[in-house]
């Protein structure tokens, strides 16, 4: 049993620890603790070097050099909130214009200035948006959206055929006054393309006109603009090349949400931009993204080792992991440093919300295995309409259920951090996004990979292609109406999979009633299959 005098000791020293490592900004009410996650300061002052060399690789994107070397691009998702530091006139007078013409089209909707074709004014909006264009606005809608607000949203974010049938007969007594929203930034993509088209047909099947109700978010030039603009859709809006869709959340895909919730888009930008000139602090100990980005960095070694545990004690959040499971994994998932060695770094995200997990996987966290740190997100100001009852606050048990969970994992030496914000809304909201944005980008110096660039998606996307070749391969030599083997397709197709041909047809056989199968699907190689006459 530890003695009071030990236990007295300890408490003595995570407490100064406490006090030497918190950080503060008055200007966002925001408090970052690092000091239960194991590290010692002059591990802090080891990085000091690593962390000039950051400093300037970060100053000199926001300058505009070229950071995203596989699409020689610049990366200027800074230059959204804070046009003023854009390489030139040019693109910083072009933001300036978008936000402008992004809060009148917004306001001008929700006064019913703008209506439909038939002279009603629109009730809810259709996102159709991927990754970043669909997470994004999801955040904010979910996070700052008050009830009887703005239009009602539903967002179309996947290719699935139920969830597309679903949403879309949600939407059938208002589609008339639905407003399509889509975002797809070279306008290729294959799932808001397809999600599109569904859409349309199903629209054009009620009869009722899309062109009037269609809104794209796109880069100009891009086949969905042409399109849009031949169309004549009710309006389009610009997503720059030099915008990610992981960090767009300040541009229009994020601001056209907002406005469409009845939120002021000025403070969300404000907080974005506070946040990252508190960023460029060179000072270490004064930057909350280094100090993230170090604690980060030690957890796991520098090879992202340990995941990281998001648990925002807020339901106004709940969407914030799976938005930074995009924004971090897509980043810092690489498998070549920027010296050509293979590193296969990368930091796994996931979580939900507090308390709610306490109830779910904190035993894991607390007892399990320890390949972990947690990042607590706490609120301090509650609503004030919800009362006490019996002396009980709601918002005082949720700090304490925080504040438990917490000492529990540290008393069994689990890491964690903590955010702390004074009040939530929409400025705090945008700070919290920058910070993590920026401490992306730090820890990505650290480690020296290149935040800015995705091979592996731009993979994934070449072999759905190929499979959706494929498909049409297999479906050519079916149409002779000879039986065929999956031995006998993949000779006949040069550098098939067998597997391949097999996931294909079995899909088929359960969509398509052209097609006869005959054998056994235990033993996928009696299967013989022929098209139907």
């Amino acid at each position: 049993m530890t003695s009071p005098d030990l236990n007295k000791n300890i408490n003595n020293d995570q407490w100064n620890r406490y006090c030497d490592l918190l950080f503060f900004d008055k200007e966002i009410d925001l408090w970052l603790d690092i000091s239960r996650m194991k590290f010692i300061k002059n591990d802090l002052d080891n990085l000091l070097d690593r962390y000039k060399k950051a400093f300037f690789s970060l100053n000199e994107l926001e300058n505009g050099a070229i950071s995203n070397k596989d699409e020689q691009r610049q990366v200027g998702h800074y230059w959204l909130r804070n046009p003023d530091i854009a390489p030139n006139d040019e693109i910083a007078q072009s933001i300036k214009t978008e936000i402008s013409d992004i809060d009148q089209f917004g306001k001008l909707i929700l006064s019913g200035q703008i209506k439909n074709d038939q002279g009603v004014s629109f009730t809810d909006v259709l996102w159709i948006g991927i990754g970043g264009s669909g997470l994004g606005p999801l955040l904010l809608v979910n996070a700052l959206q008050e009830t009887k607000q703005g239009l009602r949203f539903t967002f179309l974010d996947n290719v699935d055929p139920n969830g597309i049938n679903q949403k879309l007969n949600s939407l059938k007594n208002n589609l008339s006054t639905t407003l399509f929203v889509v975002v797809s930034k070279s306008g290729g993509t294959p799932e808001p393309q397809i999600a599109m088209d569904q859409t349309r047909h199903f629209v054009d099947k009620n009869c009722i006109d899309w062109s009037s109700r269609a809104v794209a978010i796109t880069m100009k030039n891009s086949n969905l603009d042409i399109k849009a603009m031949n169309e004549k859709w009710l309006k389009r809006f610009d997503l720059p090349d030099w915008v990610g869709g992981r960090t767009s959340i300040t541009g229009a895909v994020g601001l056209l949400p907002l406005v469409l919730i009845g939120q002021d888009i000025s403070p969300f930008l404000e907080g974005a931009s506070t946040m990252d000139k508190i960023t460029r602090r060179t000072d270490i100990y004064n930057n909350p993204a280094a100090l993230l980005s170090s604690s980060w960095y030690f957890s796991g070694d520098g090879k992202g080792l340990r995941d990281m545990v998001v648990l925002p004690y807020q339901d106004r959040l709940e969407v914030f992991s799976k938005y930074l499971q995009q924004l971090v994994m897509e980043s810092l998932g690489k498998e070549i440093d920027r010296k050509g060695v293979r590193v296969n770094q990368g930091l796994a995200v996931y979580g939900n919300k507090g308390s709610t997990d306490q109830h779910a996987y904190v035993q894991q966290l607390r007892d399990g295995i320890d390949n972990f740190f947690v990042v607590f997100i706490e609120i301090l100001q509650d609503n004030k309409e919800v009362p006490q009852i019996n002396k009980k606050a709601p918002g005082d048990y949720l700090s304490g259920f925080l504040q438990g969970t917490r000492l529990a994992l540290s008393e069994n030496d689990r890491q964690s951090l903590t955010i702390t914000i004074r009040k939530f809304n929409s400025y705090s909201l945008g700070a919290l996004i920058a910070l993590f944005e920026r401490s992306v980008g730090l820890y990505a110096e650290l480690i020296d990979i290149n935040a800015y660039h995705q091979p592996g998606v731009e993979a994934g996307k070449k072999a759905a292609s190929n499979i959706l070749s494929l498909q049409s391969n297999i479906e050519l030599i079916l149409n002779d109406h000879k039986s065929h083997s999956i031995e006998d397709i993949a000779n006949r197709i040069p550098d098939s999979s067998p597997e391949s041909i097999f996931m294909i047809l079995r899909h088929l056989s359960s969509n398509n009633n052209k097609y006869n199968f005959e054998g056994d699907w235990c033993n996928p190689k009696s299967l013989l299959i022929s098209r139907s006459n």
